[in-house]
Parts: C-alpha cells; sequence; structure tokens
C-alpha cells in the first residue's frame, strides 16, 4: 500500500520543560481514515502541526504524499487540507465569502473558484445557507464550513483536528457521516485526532494511541480490543476512597489491572461473572458501598489503561495548560 503520511521519531519540546512529542515514529496508509487517539496535552495537535509544516520538530523527521515537510513545506501545503481545532471562518462574512476568500489564498480564481466553492457548499450540505452571515451558523454548520475550506485545494490528505469537540450529540453524528462520506468518495487520506473514544471506534480504519508525546499502541480499533482477553468490571463507589477500595481488592484472585479513580473502579478479569461475588464481599468487608457495577467486553478505554498505564479520564484530569 502506498504511504500517504511518514513520521520518524519525531520530538518536540516546549519551554520550560514540556515534552510534547518524545520519539514519535508512524506510517500512514493512503485512502484510509487514521485516528490518533489521546488525552489533552498527549502531543496530538503538536504532531499534527508538524505534519501540516506549521511547526518545526526539534528532530527527527516526516513526510506526507512522500514530501518532506521540513525541506519543502510549500510543496506540502499545496497538497493537504487542515481543519483546526478553532473555526478558520470570518463571522462577519458569508459562507460563500469565506470559501471565496480561502480558495484565493490558495492561488484559485475565476471560473475554476466558483465552481469549486459550488463543489464545496454542496458537500458539506450548506448550499441552501451559503449568502448566510458565518456567525448565524450554528456550531456544526460553523464546522462544515471549515471542512469546507480545507477541501477547496481538493486536497489528497485532510488532517482534522479535534473536528467534533463542543458539538452537540446530534452534530457529532452528522460530522461522523461527513467524514466518512469524504473518505468513501474521494479515496482520500483522513488524519482525525480525537479524545473522544467512541469517535476513534466509529472512524478509525487505523489508530495510534498517544499519551505523554508518544505512540502507546497501533493498530484498528478491533485488533486492539482483541489484545485484551477476558472481561472488564467496573464499579461505581457511593463515596470516593481509593487507597482502601484498591486495598481491599487486593486478595481477590482473577482480578488484574485494578485502577481506582475518584469513584470509578475498573478492573480486568478472565471471567466478570465467576469473580465479581468475591470483589462485592471483599468491598463490603470494608464497608465501601457499591452504586452500580458493570461487566463489558474489551473498550478502547481498556486499550488505553493497558498501554498507557493509567485510566484515560485520570489523563484527561492531569492534562495541564501546555501544547496538546
Amino acid at each position: 500500500m502506498e504511504t500517504a503520511i511518514e513520521a520518524t521519531d519525531l520530538r518536540k519540546r516546549y519551554p520550560p520543560d514540556v515534552q510534547a512529542l518524545d520519539g514519535i515514529s508512524l506510517a500512514v496508509e493512503a485512502g484510509t481514515i487514521f485516528g490518533v487517539l489521546g488525552p489533552n496535552g498527549a502531543g496530538k495537535s503538536t504532531m499534527t502541526r508538524v505534519l501540516c509544516s506549521l511547526t518545526t520538530p526539534d528532530s527527527g523527521g516526516a513526510a506526507v504524499c512522500g514530501i518532506d515537510v521540513i525541506e519543502h513545506p510549500e510543496q506540502v501545503r499545496r497538497v493537504i487540507g487542515v481543519v483546526g481545532q478553532k473555526h478558520g471562518s470570518d463571522p462577519n462574512a458569508t459562507g460563500r465569502e469565506n470559501l471565496v476568500l480561502h480558495g484565493e489564498f490558495h492561488g484559485i480564481s475565476g471560473r475554476d473558484l466558483h465552481q469549486r466553492v459550488d463543489e464545496a457548499l454542496g458537500r458539506v450540505g450548506l448550499s441552501d445557507a451559503a449568502e448566510r452571515l458565518a456567525r448565524t451558523y450554528s456550531g456544526g454548520m460553523s464546522r462544515r464550513l471549515d471542512i469546507a475550506m480545507g477541501l477547496l485545494n481538493r486536497p489528497k490528505v485532510l488532517f482534522l483536528d479535534e473536528p467534533t469537540t463542543g458539538l452537540d450529540p446530534e452534530a457529532r453524528v452528522e460530522m461522523w457521516r461527513d467524514i466518512e462520506g469524504l473518505a468513501a468518495e474521494r479515496q482520500m487520506t483522513i488524519w482525525l485526532t480525537t479524545h473522544y473514544m467512541d469517535e476513534a471506534d466509529k472512524l478509525a480504519s487505523q489508530l495510534a494511541i498517544v499519551d505523554r508525546g508518544r505512540v502507546v499502541t497501533q493498530g484498528t480499533p478491533e485488533q486492539l480490543k482483541r489484545e485484551l482477553s477476558g472481561d472488564t468490571v467496573f464499579v461505581e463507589l457511593v463515596e470516593s476512597d481509593q487507597g482502601t477500595a484498591r486495598a481491599s481488592l487486593s486478595g481477590v484472585a482473577g482480578l488484574d489491572s485494578v485502577e481506582v479513580s475518584g469513584r470509578a473502579l475498573r478492573a480486568r478479569t478472565g471471567n466478570g461473572a465467576a469473580v465479581l461475588p468475591a470483589l462485592l464481599s471483599a468491598l463490603e468487608t470494608r464497608e465501601i458501598k457499591v452504586a452500580s457495577v458493570k461487566v463489558s467486553r474489551p473498550s478502547l478505554d481498556d486499550v488505553y489503561l493497558r498501554h498507557a498505564g493509567r485510566a484515560f479520564d485520570e489523563a484527561q484530569g492531569d492534562a495541564g495548560g501546555g501544547p496538546s
């Protein structure tokens, strides 16, 4: 398969001591939706900016469509579309005006520009709203306008950095349909960063999970989940008592990877139904009250826990204000 994106030992440090990228290497097959899943602060956006030639790594290399992003950044920008975390449109211009301005920035003009603008508006379902000011758009419409802008130069690779953050559930589902449609219709390579487990599971044909500036595991979502045999037991406690809860389960046979974060207790086991009575008895002995219990097959949350060594929610809480 042709490789659309390649990164080799990328490293990037921000002062005073934020190691945003810590030796990231990966390869993305052309025509796939490649998901990059990780908590805020994991390095997803920094890696995206490097691949889009918007920032330079301290060391390592990268190429997009075979073009070196460090040596030939202008050539890279001709073959990619970029949708950042923040809206790129002018709220005081109409949807059409935003697209025309963006197209002119790419050097597109005349009949070709107007044809591409109409095509992009139709592709994202904004033809009827083209003459409205962008400030009147809903959150979902604004994100679709951003994607339309990213499509104007007919890119071979489209970078979507946290495209559904802040959208309501209905708008997120609509955005998922748009992303899947783009990949199917145009055979386009889509780079998708996200901190939503369900989004990565739904959309990514290949997935890299990142934490603390490193890729901790890669594969299809199904492959990664199949690596974890057995069940996950999730217990919601009435009150947070992390030390006591963890200690109470130390003598329960068959439990593995016990993690307690706040009122959430998670553990791996070969047979959830068999171990559940002993687990609940151990908690009751220490007078730890249980609000709810759930036994389920492995999820991407479990994959993250196994490879990153901490729960995803805990990692989100640990993220500071540094680069993401």
